[in-house]
């Protein structure tokens, strides 16, 4: 949520701009985790706190007045109708199921759907739905999905955003039959700083700062949501998560019905950068780049050419591996 805050705010100022945020912190804590961030450093904005619910952004003619809203409140109680809430960034990862309803109308779990109950008009889900929901849209993926009368979307996560769009070009160029996916994943805060008894998955319950944790991912079920002639169960994969705050990797090693060589798999993911959907949203790079080389990088998804690899099946098709 406070990405997505930063992000709207160095980019499209002029276009959005957001009133309110909820969470659990205070205004003190909330607007100090906006301004110091220990894997994108400082934002460079003026933050300024006028009351105890109340803190702007910026100056002159390019000033935010944004509502703090503290505590644990559901979304189906929050006060989006009396502030004219347009879209819901739901952000906490917590509300990944539509609302239900007991017998008497009364909200029995909370949902996603629940801003909407609250009066917002749209919701955007950060991370993959554990249900149906109106639409998955990956920018320059599934752009085109996008439908006006779609209330909650997801757009997917990050491994998927990543991901998406290699599997994208694999499949228009070279045609992906099968594949498997990792994603060498920076730790995350459901995980445990010392190993205690607080999370469901055993592995996650041990010390994300010193362990490899390999776990789940949900990018294999998302991808044929999103990618045209994608067969499900056609892609499996886990995640490894590693002791680092930020800049993840995905590797996928792909099927492909098409014969191809590495200059010919490179030359289409270079050429996807440059024109059509995924420009602004893949990057190609030659370099030998590091993790921290993409720190606060706004591609979704940065080739690392250098690592691209290439067999000959001998039946027929190429086993392909590219790294982003």
């Amino acid at each position: 949520g406070r990405l997505a805050f930063r992000a709207v705010r160095e980019r499209y100022a002029k276009e959005i701009q957001i009133v309110a945020i909820h969470d659990i912190g205070d205004i003190k804590t909330n607007t100090h985790l906006l301004k110091y961030d220990s894997a994108h450093g400082k934002f460079t904005e003026e933050i300024k706190i006028l009351s105890n619910d109340t803190f702007t952004v910026g100056t002159g003619d390019n000033l935010w007045t944004v509502k703090s809203l503290e505590g644990r409140t559901p979304p189906s109680q929050l006060p989006w109708g009396e502030m004219q809430i347009d879209i819901v960034l739901e952000s906490t990862g917590a509300f990944r199921r539509k609302l239900v309803l007991a017998p008497d109308g009364s909200v029995q779990n909370d949902g996603y759907d629940g801003h909407i109950r609250a009066g917002a008009k749209k919701v955007l889900l950060s991370v993959p739905s554990l249900d149906e929901i109106d639409g998955v849209i990956v920018v320059g993926v599934s752009t085109n999905d996008l439908r006006k009368e779609m209330k909650c979307i997801s757009a997917a996560s990050c491994t998927t955003n990543c991901l998406a769009p290699i599997v994208k070009v694999l499949m228009e160029q070279f045609e992906v039959v099968c594949g498997f996916l990792t994603t060498v994943h920076a730790f995350t805060n459901d995980q445990i700083v010392a190993d205690r008894t607080k999370h469901k998955d055993l592995r996650r319950a041990r010390s994300a700062g010193i362990n490899m944790i390999p776990t789940s991912t949900r990018a294999k079920f998302v991808l044929p949501k999103v990618i045209p002639g994608l067969k499900p169960g056609s892609m499996d994969g886990l995640s490894i998560r590693v002791p680092i705050i930020t800049g993840s990797l995905v590797e996928v090693t792909a099927v492909v019905k098409k014969s191809c060589t590495v200059a010919e798999v490179n030359g289409a993911l270079r050429a996807a950068t440059q024109s059509g959907p995924l420009v602004g949203i893949l990057d190609y790079t030659e370099d030998p780049i590091v993790s921290t080389d993409i720190r606060s990088n706004p591609f979704s998804s940065i080739i690392d050419s250098i690592s691209t690899k290439a067999i000959q099946i001998p039946t027929g098709g190429t086993l392909v591996k590219v790294l982003s």
